[in-house]
C-alpha cells in the first residue's frame, strides 16, 4: 500500500476570511450558504429514495 493511499481523497477548502467582508456581503454569502445547504439536502433526498428503492427491490 502507498503512503499516499492514506491520505484524505479531496482535501477540505480552507474557510473563507470573513474578516475583510461587510455585513451586506456576509449577509450575501449567508444566502450562498444556505441555497448551497438546500442544494445538498435534495441531493441526499434522492440519493435515500433511490437507496430506498434498491433496498426494496432486493429484499424481495
Amino acid at each position: 500500500m502507498e503512503e499516499e493511499d492514506l491520505e484524505p481523497r479531496t482535501k477540505r477548502p480552507k474557510p473563507r476570511d470573513l474578516e475583510p467582508l461587510s455585513i451586506e456581503a456576509l449577509e450575501e454569502y449567508i444566502g450562498e450558504l444556505e441555497a448551497e445547504i438546500d442544494r445538498v439536502r435534495q441531493a441526499i433526498a434522492a440519493k435515500q429514495g433511490h437507496r430506498a428503492g434498491a433496498e426494496g427491490l432486493f429484499k424481495r
